[in-house]
């Protein structure tokens, strides 16, 4: 589908972005958060056997 969509507007495709670079920064930043607090939660797990 997307091909059929890119052969009809080639116009289109040439400035077709998913995400801006300033979204793709806040994604991966929010998603390095996520996994540090997920490691914060596991800090004391060695501790307790």
């Amino acid at each position: 589908m997307h091909i059929a969509l890119f052969a009809a507007a080639p116009e289109l495709a040439a400035n077709a972005q998913t995400l801006s670079p300033v979204g793709f920064g806040l994604s991966a930043f929010g998603i390095l958060v996520a996994l540090l607090l997920l490691t914060f939660a596991f800090r004391n797990a060695g501790n307790r056997h």
